[in-house]
């Protein structure tokens, strides 16, 4: 994923959105607004950390990281996941759970329905961006798992972020309106906490799924046994005995290939194949920056 394009957007989105719900708040002394003005600002805050870890992933390689600092991404993408939604959750469901102390109507809710209905239009801009984005790199997966084998957090963490965004606000919006319908403020507190529950859920999804990638995850079976025939394929190779290969980043993968060469070859023959079958793979699967290949003993 080249352009972060939707990275931008949901930030200036998040910004503009929590002012306004804040704002509101003041005016109304919601809790449901209040804990959606959390909400957004954790989301600004995310986009900022993921902006930092797409800048610092792309750093070029050095004698500190001889791998490069395609981690970089994958570290911040599971902070952002852990902490700031954790966080955000916590935070949500708390202050709903203090409005049952203090159940009472502050100011016209007028103020709520403007700006949910602002922050809704919003952010269904910045989720249609990023799934424009999702889709150009899901190809023809499914939502699901494409959702569940992106090696790109980025752009899962704003997506989801944003879904979670549009729960939210509809949450916000019952618990206003049937608080007042009803004459029960319970109803805001309610909704409070209810956001805060949609906020850990995405958080233990994001989490789960920051970590596997932090820890390193493998391409593909099928762009594997392409790889390994691929290999098999030349005329110096007898076969591939191991193979090990991990994502350093979202366009940065690292193969290793311990291969058995034919008997009788020389050094150079099999230094000169060895650099046909890394240019052969690189051509074919661009994001294997990093391919080593061992000659080992059948």
């Amino acid at each position: 994923m080249k352009s972060r394009l939707f990275l931008y957007v949901s930030l200036g989105v998040d910004l503009s959105i929590a002012i306004s719900k804040f704002v509101a708040a003041a005016f109304t002394g919601s809790s449901s607004m209040v804990s959606e003005g959390i909400h957004s600002v954790i989301d600004a805050i995310s986009q900022l950390m993921l902006i930092w870890g797409v800048k610092t992933s792309r750093r070029v390689a050095d004698a500190d990281r001889p791998f490069g600092y395609g981690k970089e991404l994958y570290f911040w993408s599971f902070i952002v996941s852990l902490v700031i939604f954790i966080l955000g959750g916590c935070i949500s469901f708390y202050e709903g759970w203090l409005r049952f102390s203090k159940p009472e109507f502050d100011g016209s809710p007028i103020w709520n329905y403007i700006v949910l209905a602002i922050s809704f239009a919003f952010n269904l801009v910045s989720m249609v961006t990023a799934l424009k984005a999702f889709n150009i790199q899901r190809g023809r997966n499914t939502f699901w798992k494409a959702l569940v084998s992106t090696k790109d957090p980025s752009t899962m963490i704003v997506l989801l972020g944003d879904f979670g965004d549009l729960i939210g606000l509809f949450i916000a919006f019952l618990g206003v309106f049937l608080g007042r319908l009803l004459h029960n403020p319970y109803y805001d507190g309610i909704a409070s906490m209810l956001i805060g529950v949609v906020l850990i859920v995405i958080s233990a999804f994001l989490v789960r799924e920051s970590k596997s990638l932090l820890m390193g995850e493998p391409p593909g079976r099928r762009i594997l046994k392409k790889v390994i025939a691929m290999v098999q394929a030349d005329e110096a190779v007898v076969k591939v005995k191991k193979h090990f290969s991990t994502y350093m980043s979202p366009e940065d993968v690292l193969l290793q290939l311990n291969t058995v060469f034919k008997q009788g070859l020389t050094t150079k023959q099999i230094t000169d194949a060895i650099e046909r079958i890394t240019k052969n793979i690189q051509t074919e699967f661009p994001r294997m920056k990093q391919v080593f290949i061992e000659p080992v003993a059948n």
